[in-house]
């Protein structure tokens, strides 16, 4: 059959929405939100992920986007009107069997989890090429990821990495780990995870069938961090991906 290729433009907060479609739709999601127990970690491709998946459980009440994030990253001078808001932190979302738990994070289940349930944590770093991501961490105790993976390590829960292609980078996670954690260094530390990373790229395949390849990136007046695709696939897979790119490209910019 007669494959084609068509390209498509992405804003950041676009691409944030496409992942959490695509995480909607996998098959280790479906079974655990029927069965187990699903963790979706604060931060903000996890809102958008959170917002779709309650969504889907008709559970959306009481969840706000712009409450759900730990560490973030700001303009300068942004900070004084981060405060004005006076908002809650929302903690993270723990749904059991299909039902949203309100008011609990991943440190109150942690021990619980069991192998079949699934904990989805973002990224701030990927290297496509060698499929590795990282995590930065300001906490002295690791911060979230250090609590989550003695479940995933020690009992198989599955790690979900839902990550941006604006995070990408070029070199090894492992040399930049190397430099930015050693004992001379300063800044925030990167913890380096193994999971299922799942970018634009993915997700254009879990929703279309057809195949992403990240072609160019940058733009001006709002399109900063923004990136092309070229999709490949055949004329059925690219009008379904023709339909997906019109839902998202114009989701708002995410402001807290």
């Amino acid at each position: 059959m007669q494959e084609l290729t068509k390209q498509y433009w992405v804003s950041v907060a676009a691409g944030k929405r496409l992942i959490a479609k695509a995480v909607l739709e996998l098959p280790q999601l479906k079974q655990a939100l029927r069965e187990n127990t699903v963790v979706i970690t604060a931060g903000t491709t996890n809102g958008y992920i959170a917002e779709e998946v309650l969504d889907h459980l008709g559970q959306k009440e009481g969840f706000s986007i712009q409450r759900f994030y730990r560490g973030i990253t700001l303009p300068p001078d942004y900070e004084t009107f981060m405060e004005a808001k006076g908002e809650t932190f929302l903690g993270d979302i723990v749904i059991k069997a299909g039902k949203w738990e309100q008011g609990l994070t991943l440190a109150d289940v942690v021990d619980e989890l069991v192998q079949g349930d699934l904990i989805i944590k973002g990224a701030n770093a990927v290297n496509l090429q060698e499929q590795e991501a990282a995590v930065m961490v300001g906490d002295l105790k690791a911060g979230t990821i250090g609590r989550a993976l003695p479940a995933v390590i020690g009992r198989r829960v599955e790690l979900l990495l839902p990550v941006g292609l604006e995070k990408r980078v070029i070199s090894s996670i492992g040399k930049i780990v190397r430099r930015v954690n050693s004992a001379d260094a300063s800044g925030p530390r990167l913890f380096p995870v193994r999971g299922t990373i799942i970018t634009e790229l993915e997700a254009v395949r879990i929703l279309s069938g057809a195949e992403a390849d990240l072609i160019a990136a940058g733009g001006v007046s709002g399109a900063e961090g923004s990136y092309r695709l070229a999709v490949t696939g055949t004329e059925a897979q690219l009008q379904m991906v023709d339909v997906l790119m019109a839902e998202i490209v114009n989701e708002p910019q995410l402001i807290l």
